[in-house]
């Protein structure tokens, strides 16, 4: 199942309330826990509706894994494009975006830990985290080049892949990280923290990515 089905947020609502519904009842009650009738139930449909929409238990839980990563990803490409600045605000606002709410939680962080023990053994689930992985990347990259063209870096196709796999591990980390609170330190360093490492990793000038500095 295609990722893309959905990334925006243009569901039928019904189909959308089951989805919301099966992700509850997964952070809630595990896989095995979040039976066909509970999440109707948590829907407010009959369990006949999650048959008609998606076939089965299987279908349904394969669709509310794509939405998961879909809704990440879809939030963060908003929030980059939103309010419109140069490409430095707009990579940095999508940095900023993996590090507070609502991509950072600790539901989300759960969910997708649930559902990526799936991604070695079930094909569907192999395809939706390929996907998402390699359209992650492709959205990096378009993010990436023109901030590298603005300090004259290299920015061939060769050099954005690099670039967006090491920052994609780099915000999967904090992510992961900070969406657990372990208490170690405070949330509220994350996004600068995400801006001065992602300085670092692309070689920008300091401050350029925080917007401290005008240099181009």
């Amino acid at each position: 199942m295609s990722r893309k089905a959905f990334r925006r947020l243009t569901l039928d609502e019904r189909k959308r309330s089951l989805l919301e519904a099966t992700l509850t009842c997964v952070a809630r009650e595990g896989l095995k826990g979040a039976t066909v009738r509970r999440i109707a139930e948590q829907a407010g449909v009959t369990a006949g509706l999650v048959r008609h929409h998606f076939g089965s238990k299987n279908g349904l839980i394969t669709s509310a894994y794509a939405y998961l990563i879909g809704q990440l990803t879809a939030e963060a490409d908003s929030r980059a494009r939103q309010p419109p600045g140069d490409a430095r605000a707009q990579l940095r606002h999508f940095l900023i975006a993996n590090m507070t709410t609502p991509n950072l939680s600790e539901e989300k962080v759960s969910l997708w830990a649930t559902f990526i023990g799936r991604v070695r053994y079930e094909a569907e689930f192999a395809d939706i985290h390929r996907e998402g992985y390699r359209d992650y990347l492709a959205l990096l990259e378009t993010l990436i080049e023109p901030v590298l063209a603005m300090h004259g870096l290299p920015q061939g196709a060769a050099e954005c892949r690099r670039h967006s796999i090491a920052l994609n591990g780099l915000i999967d980390g904090l992510w992961m990280e900070g969406s657990l609170n372990s208490g170690l330190y405070s949330r509220a360093m994350l996004p600068g923290l995400i801006i001065e490492a992602s300085e670092r990793l692309l070689n920008l000038p300091k401050g350029s990515l925080s917007g401290e500095t005008q240099q181009s």
